[in-house]
């Protein structure tokens, strides 16, 4: 990291030195890192640094490596920053604090607040109901603070996967049927009248723990615009298998209105209406993704195959 932007972290952070630093994640296919670095002299022992750095050669895992997929993360980052910038002091969710974001070139460097050094140091891989529920409540949370507002500068339709930004995916897909009705399935979900921003990444490991239960969240490449479903379902498709996603839906659901209709500043319950019915569209909705883009998925099961086969049928004459 060149001089210019250790001075910034320095300034940012209120520190004389930085006198360490660590390497915490390498960011998808070669972009660049998230360190943690050391200071002297300032308030916190420590922040993280989010630093992107454009590649001249794109790597994908999985072999996607497309001027489209290159463009969407040199979004996904502008997204971010802009998201950081704008947005983030209005959620009533937990996240960490942005101290500086700084431009130059092809690189971007956010300097956050340290999560573990702020209380929450946990990362779960095997959540039980009570972690998983403290999740949905960060979710209703997040949802309720960004009802009804205009995600400008932001991506209009959030995630990842929605269709408009995945037509390879969509082009390799083999399941007929679900191709010709992926139109329909997004079309449901962004003409929902209550729209708010999505985190639009909100897996399992995208949340920090603390030692009495909080929750916080991180990682707002593809936050955007769109149906709160679309996390809840995709949230909960990453830390719970088959089985208890079909044996607890009722109970997901239930959890996350009652949070939500608490985080609201009036129940609301036509959005609770047709919210629920489109939680079962939000999953085939990234059922398709995932079909298209790793068709060996371990997140594709007998659970989100059947509801998304209902979800098909339900849309197509």
């Amino acid at each position: 990291m060149d001089a210019n932007f250790q001075s910034i972290i320095r300034q940012a952070a209120g520190a004389s030195a930085i006198i360490g630093q660590e390497t915490l994640q390498e960011l998808w296919s070669g972009y660049g890192k998230i360190l943690r670095l050391k200071l002297a002299g300032a308030p916190t022992e420590s922040v993280v640094v989010k630093h992107v750095q454009l590649p001249a050669q794109q790597n994908h895992p999985r072999g996607w490596d497309t001027n489209l997929g290159h463009q969407r993360k040199v979004k996904s980052y502008q997204v971010e920053t802009r998201w950081y910038e704008q947005y983030s002091k209005q959620s009533a969710a937990r996240l960490p604090r942005c101290l500086a974001v700084v431009r130059s070139g092809h690189e971007v460097l956010m300097v956050l607040e340290d999560l573990d050094e702020a209380g929450y140091p946990l990362r779960k891989q095997n959540p039980g109901w009570e972690e998983i529920a403290a999740c949905l409540q960060w979710l209703a949370r997040f949802h309720a603070s960004y009802l009804g507002k205009t995600p400008e500068g932001l991506w209009g339709t959030g995630t990842y996967w929605h269709l408009s930004t995945r037509p390879h995916e969509l082009k390799a897909l083999d399941d007929q049927a679900l191709k010709e009705a992926a139109p329909l399935i997004d079309k449901q979900l962004n003409a929902c009248q209550f729209k708010t921003f999505v985190h639009g990444d909100a897996k399992l490991a995208n949340f920090c723990f603390s030692r009495d239960g909080r929750v916080a969240g991180v990682d707002f490449q593809y936050v955007g615009g769109g149906c709160g479903m679309k996390d809840v379902a995709y949230f909960i498709g990453s830390c719970l298998d088959e089985r208890d996603c079909e044996r607890l839906e009722g109970q997901i659901l239930d959890t996350y209105f009652s949070h939500l209709q608490a985080a609201l500043q009036q129940p609301n319950a036509a959005l609770e209406k047709e919210w629920r019915a489109l939680y079962r569209v939000a999953w085939a909705d990234f059922h398709r993704f995932l079909k298209g883009w790793s068709p060996g998925h371990w997140k594709l099961n007998s659970y989100s195959e059947r509801i998304t086969a209902a979800v098909v049928k339900s849309l197509t004459p």
